[in-house]
């Protein structure tokens, strides 16, 4: 038998890959980053795994005063590697091989060309005769982000607080405030603190408390790393602290300690973990890393004819008519969207049931209630009116909940809903379906195909509002989580058959909001709701946050302006929306004429700059927004232009300097697109790239384009 390779070097022109191979075959992600350089040097190898893997009966042991590593992924090695190439994307497979138990394990590298970043997920098959019980499973190891005391030292961590009506609050952290220098003379035990700064998704939403996102960057070098978890269900967990002066990343989906998932690996069986992705930039700090971010994402999604079009949606939702909709109460708003230039119109919750407010324990049948629109024709008749003013009409589905007093509740076997210890699970007067299950399978389907096949529905928001915790135990010795997961799985793969069936159907992906934002689904889903936040200053940094988890065409944001509101809040709320997908909503019919024209203006500001969302990538001039800053800017880049929304709150002063290092030196052209009436007076300085803005009231925004010349790649 040969012996190993020493290093295994893979990549593209913005992606460089090594993995070091140890005499003994044990194999180590030596190096990340951009081409060129010098390889990594052997004795830095990090001393972590390609991949972690725990079972039960193999763990870790003590010898003398070191830590021994016995788990199995402490004991796979390298057997053979493979490099292919699938259209634009690269792939490195890494097998590796436990002759003890028959463990195999495929390491699954891919990296859209051109894009620095790299997706990783594990394959595991038991090769042995003996059956293993896994406990964990990394998607992805990582030792080498920071290399030595100092690079760790200049570190910053980075995480989202992600709460309902408060989504996408990035925060920063010195890395040295949970992986402290523990003593710079004296090594302990296995030369590690145990120190390490970890977030952890838990229950059915993916991203409620936090978003399945995370980063590390240098302060003064600008270097950073961001990751996402790409997994539709609130079984995740990440870690990132510092082993041998250097600071590794551990990826994980649902693991034993902290979601009590386990898994049996029968002989010859198979388990795959989630998804994850890790972008890099080298210098270009947060904004850089965004950026690939956000081409990555766009590389990995599901192509639909949404993401070039990006219509304007009209939702009666949000201060509007709150669940309430009926006939009587949708036509003047039907008329009043197509005014306003709207080219979807979505009738939100409430369709399905009586006038009495009880839509919530009564969801699951999916049929229109006569008492809401009464005649001959029902529901039709706003559905048709919808069509006559050129739109294309939506529905409100909460697909996964079945209420207490719906009829499919009794008419589906228990065995189609999520069960724990053989009780069906109930939580606030709804059951959730397991999709694994035919029936209820079935019943989606066949809601969906009447829906959209018969009626003649476009779109459909599927929301998903409740959360029956750690899962369901439905099958033989399955734990809660490990049936979640089967769930979660299921799900992304009806939604594929879904639009398989319907693929010019715009599904919107809601949950509470944002409790459910991640690239599992977004990179099936043509839109995120990124919040049920109902005050428009307030969502201000929600809508200047949303493309650090959501590509800007595919952010959809609440403008949703009333009666009682001021000139310069009606284009305020505009203004939140300008830069991603506008869901128009609010009392448009009752609005003054001077507010509803400067809801039409808005709309029509967007629809002349929309063809370039889709291939803009976003700049935070002053800083990822914080929730109580009392200036918010958010910039979208293309190669000759940068649309920037800044928004005044009160509580600051007038003026503001907005740096823009990308336009350094460019004599650009600046202008406010919208609102055209606007006191903003704005001075632009190519030689330090800043623009400084006075905005003399507050609240106040406005959306202001810097045109430029093409920079010169030749």
């Amino acid at each position: 038998m040969s012996s190993p390779p020493q290093t295994i070097r893979w990549g593209h022109p913005a992606l460089r890959v090594e993995i070091g191979v140890t005499d003994d075959g044990a194999a180590r992600l030596a190096h990340l980053g951009l081409p060129g350089g010098p390889p990594a040097e052997r004795r830095s190898w990090p001393p972590l795994p390609l991949v972690e893997v725990t079972a039960a009966g193999h763990g870790r042991s003590w010898s003398g005063a070191r830590l021994v590593d016995t788990t199995l992924g402490g004991r796979l090695r390298y057997r053979t590697h493979r490099a292919a190439r699938d259209g634009d994307r690269h792939t490195l497979t890494v097998e590796l091989h436990d002759p003890e138990t028959g463990l195999v394990a495929e390491v699954r590298y891919a990296s859209p060309d051109g894009v620095p970043v790299l997706r990783s997920e594990v394959i595991l098959r038991n090769a042995g005769d003996t059956a293993l019980h896994l406990e964990s499973v990394s998607s992805l190891v990582v030792g080498c982000l920071a290399d030595g005391p100092q690079a760790v030292g200049d570190a910053d961590l980075l995480w989202a607080d992600n709460d309902w009506v408060a989504e996408c609050r990035w925060q920063r952290r010195p890395m040295r405030a949970t992986s402290p220098v523990l003593d710079d003379r004296v090594v302990h035990g296995d030369g590690n603190g145990k120190g390490e700064f970890t977030q952890t998704g838990r229950g059915v939403w993916s991203s409620c408390g936090r978003l399945p996102m995370g980063g590390l960057t240098g302060r003064d070098s600008g270097r950073t790393w961001l990751w996402q978890i790409e997994h539709n269900g609130g079984g995740w967990h990440w870690e990132c602290g510092e082993r041998d002066q250097l600071a590794y990343l551990a990826l994980f989906g649902p693991t034993d300690t902290h979601h009590g998932w386990r898994h049996p690996l029968d002989a010859g069986a198979e388990f795959r973990t989630v998804p994850v992705a890790l972008a890099f930039s080298d210098a270009g700090g947060p904004d850089e890393a965004f950026a690939a971010l956000t081409r990555y994402r766009r590389a990995v999604r599901r192509p639909h004819p949404d993401h070039r079009r990006l219509p304007v949606i009209f939702n009666d939702y949000m201060n509007c008519l709150m669940g309430d909709p009926t006939t009587e109460k949708l036509l003047p708003l039907v008329d009043a969207a197509a005014e306003a230039g709207a080219e979807y119109f979505v009738i939100d919750a409430g369709w399905y049931d009586g006038e009495d407010g009880g839509w919530w324990d009564s969801v699951g049948a999916w049929e229109p209630a006569a008492s809401r629109f009464p005649g001959e024709r029902g529901i039709h008749e706003v559905l048709d009116r919808i069509r006559e003013r050129g739109m294309t009409p939506g529905l409100w589905l909460e697909p996964e909940v079945i209420g207490v007093r719906s009829p499919m509740a009794g008419s589906l076997p228990d065995e189609a809903f999520f069960r724990r210890d053989g009780i069906r699970v109930t939580e606030t007067g709804r059951h959730h379906l397991d999709l694994r299950h035919p029936a209820a399978r079935a019943h989606l389907d066949e809601v969906v195909d009447r829906l959209v096949g018969v009626w003649g529905v476009g779109y459909l928001k599927l929301d998903h509002n409740i959360d029956p915790g750690s899962g369901t135990s439905a099958r033989p010795g399955e734990t809660p989580a490990a049936g979640l997961l089967g769930h979660n799985r299921a799900h992304l793969d009806w939604l594929d058959g879904v639009l398989d069936r319907h693929p010019h159907l715009v599904l919107e992906n809601c949950s509470s909001g944002g409790m459910r934002w991640d690239y599992a689904l977004l990179s099936r889903l043509q839109l995120q709701s990124t919040s049920d936040q109902q005050n428009l200053r307030l969502y201000a940094p929600i809508a200047a946050s949303a493309p650090t988890a959501v590509t800007p065409e595919q952010g959809a944001v609440w403008a949703y302006p009333l009666p009682e509101d001021s000139l310069d809040e009606v284009a305020f709320t505009m203004a939140n929306a300008l830069l991603g997908r506008i869901h128009l909503s609010g009392r448009l019919p009752e609005l003054r004429p001077d507010a509803r024209a400067l809801v039409h203006e808005g709309v029509a500001v967007h629809k002349a700059l929309r063809a370039d969302l889709a291939r803009a990538t976003p700049v935070w001039p002053l800083g990822l927004p914080a929730w109580d800053d009392p200036w918010l800017a958010l910039a979208l880049r293309t190669p000759a232009t940068t649309y920037l929304t800044v928004w005044r709150r009160p509580g600051s002063g007038a003026a503001a300097t907005l740096p823009l290092p990308h336009l350094r030196g460019a004599a650009a052209r600046v202008e406010v697109l919208y609102p055209a009436a606007n006191q903003a007076a704005l001075a632009w300085d190519p030689d330090t790239s800043a623009l400084t803005l006075t905005l003399p009231t507050a609240p106040s925004a406005v959306l202001i384009r810097l045109t430029h010349a093409v920079p010169d790649t030749a």
